[in-house]
């Protein structure tokens, strides 16, 4: 409508040009609304009114209608039209069916996340996923009871598995961004340095040249043997004694209590499981960039209910403010350098 109250010309002109077009070989579904109309109206104009359209597109509506269904629909009673009764059989059917239409279209009820059976998969490193696994299961159980969680290691696939819906979401660093995909970060972490309790390298100041010289295990799902660190102590001279990569941090953290091995994760891993695998966590002795932790999915998951819950669970349990330490704890020899986690906005 414009603002006199009359039908938009261009509008109407769509409409007609639509409407007036030749029939299509199948059924012409937008004349379903123009039926509909005309069927509770009982009159071209008032239809027409309804619809936002000049009489005289509403009229060839009907022409086709009338073709369509060998009917003439709506036939003259004096000096106005009264459905036949092919027109009443069809009437509460074609009511039907718009309501349907209707609801449809309309935005969905919230779901009730109590009664949400779905099965949820997140790929993670297993040294993520052993964080993020006890804070979901137990937010679970009272918020999404009959959910279950699939966590599986990452892989070489890249942003395929999230994009082919085998994934709904992908913690950790993301390195291989894709248009396709939303990417949330959730906070940024550091590289620190990883050994075993008691270990020849920690018995003394940390220096370059003896944290190169030691026996490097090096995580990399794609089995690279170098990376930022050794790129850093290269601008020094310096070059580490890789012996093995592995392609994530669990395997690694599983290697360094069993011998003189060394290696490098983000510090809020590294400290979330130092008291189980009994490892101690130094500050490296050369600067590496900070890296950003994110969440990743598709965005055919945006609106979902489910998938906004598994979100938010998983922000709040990787942005939480981290625990207080008594300075000088075990298992830290720099606590100063505590992980300083950022909340999302």
């Amino acid at each position: 409508m414009n603002a006199a109250g009359s039908p938009d010309p261009g509008r109407l002109r769509d409409w007609s040009d639509e409407l007036s077009g030749p029939c299509a070989p199948n059924v012409d579904m937008r004349l379903l609304p123009a039926l509909d109309a005309l069927l509770q109206e009982g009159s071209v104009t008032g239809a027409a009114e309804r619809l936002a359209l000049s009489p005289p597109a509403m009229s060839r509506a009907l022409a086709k209608i009338r073709r369509a269904l060998g009917d003439p629909v709506l036939v003259r009673a004096g000096r106005g039209l009264v459905p036949t009764p092919r027109a009443l059989e069809l009437q509460p059917k074609v009511r039907a069916l718009m309501r349907e239409a209707e609801a449809l279209l309309k935005p969905s009820r919230q779901e009730d996340l109590t009664q949400a059976d779905r099965t949820l998969t997140i790929v993670a490193d297993e040294a993520y996923a052993a964080v993020l696994a006890p804070v979901l299961l137990n937010r679970a159980s009272t918020e999404v009871p009959l959910a279950r969680f699939t966590f599986t290691v990452e892989n070489s696939h890249g942003s395929a598995p999230l994009r082919e819906g085998a994934v709904d979401i992908e913690v950790g660093i993301i390195d291989e961004p894709s248009p396709e995909l939303r990417i949330e970060p959730l906070f940024e972490d550091r590289f620190v340095g990883v050994a075993r309790a008691g270990h020849p390298l920690l018995d003394s100041a940390m220096t370059a040249q003896a944290f190169a010289a030691a026996r490097h295990i090096s995580v990399s799902r794609k089995g690279r043997m170098t990376g930022p660190i050794d790129v850093a102590l290269r601008a020094r001279g310096l070059r580490r004694d890789v012996v093995a990569a592995v392609p994530g941090y669990g395997e690694a953290l599983l290697m360094i209590p069993a011998g003189d091995f060394v290696t490098a994760m983000p510090r809020s891993l590294a400290g979330g499981v130092r008291g189980v695998v009994g490892i101690e966590v130094f500050d490296l002795p050369v600067e590496t960039e900070p890296i950003s932790i994110c969440q990743a999915w598709h965005p055919r998951h945006d609106t979902e209910p489910v998938h906004l819950w598994l979100r938010s669970a998983v922000r709040s349990a990787l942005t939480r403010p981290p625990r207080h330490r008594p300075s000088g704890g075990p298992g830290e020899r720099n606590p100063a350098h505590a992980v300083e986690q950022k909340p999302h906005d």
